[in-house]
């Protein structure tokens, strides 16, 4: 039997969608292992990026179930929704991949400004001290951070990195991670889009001849 048949479309399709559900979870897993790191507080982009793994996770399944039973209003449905996921998984993915250093450090500077009973909870995970002391306004409230910081590293002879430093190294590496592996696979999904197409104008051989649909 050739590549083209029935079988191999809807193989095929159900393959590519078990591909989207584990890609979907890879997504909300290091997103939310990102938010663990300090970017909860600023980078709204991660809440996206769920979004994103979610609908595309949801989507899959449907897609799954309409391949399998080849159901032509569950696979019209998982054209158009998988379409408008590869366009919202693009921008999200490049706007990952495009934010820079210093857009990362004003983010976190500003989710900074939290209760000191959080930030001593930061600094006592992170095993951390202050935020950045990269400029004279940011000394300041560095030293005062430094201060009343009560993490473990201050009772050793190295002392403590800045949290700063330390949420800048997750953040950067969740980023080129969720832009990297959403932008690859956002391009799968205009295949996905083709094939589900393909395969729902396809008569399905063990169907009543007689049957409309």
């Amino acid at each position: 039997m050739v590549c083209g048949g029935f079988a191999c479309s809807r193989n095929a399709l159900c393959a590519l969608n078990v591909v989207y559900v584990l890609v979907g979870l890879l997504l909300i897993g290091v997103a939310a292992w990102g938010k663990a790191y300090g970017i909860v507080y600023s980078l709204h982009i991660i809440g996206g990026v769920i979004a994103v793994g979610f609908f595309l996770l949801l989507i899959a399944i449907v897609g799954l179930i309409g391949a399998i039973n080849h159901h032509q209003v569950m696979l019209f449905f998982y054209m158009i929704i998988l379409g408008l996921v590869f366009l919202f998984q693009f921008g999200v993915s490049c706007s990952c991949l495009a934010l820079t250093r210093s857009k990362q450090e004003s983010l976190l500077n500003g989710a900074w400004e939290m209760s000191n009973d959080t930030k001593k909870s930061l600094e006592i995970s992170f095993n951390c001290c202050g935020l950045f002391n990269n400029s004279l306004e940011a000394s300041k409230k560095f030293k005062a951070d430094v201060e009343m910081c009560i993490a473990p590293c201050t009772k050793a002879k190295t002392g403590c990195i800045s949290c700063g430093e330390v949420m800048m190294e997750h953040a950067g590496e969740a980023l080129k991670i969720l832009g990297g592996v959403g932008l690859f696979f956002s391009f799968t999904e205009i295949l996905g889009v083709w094939l589900a197409m393909r395969y729902r104008n396809q008569k399905d051989p063990r169907a009543n001849p007689s049957a409309f649909l």
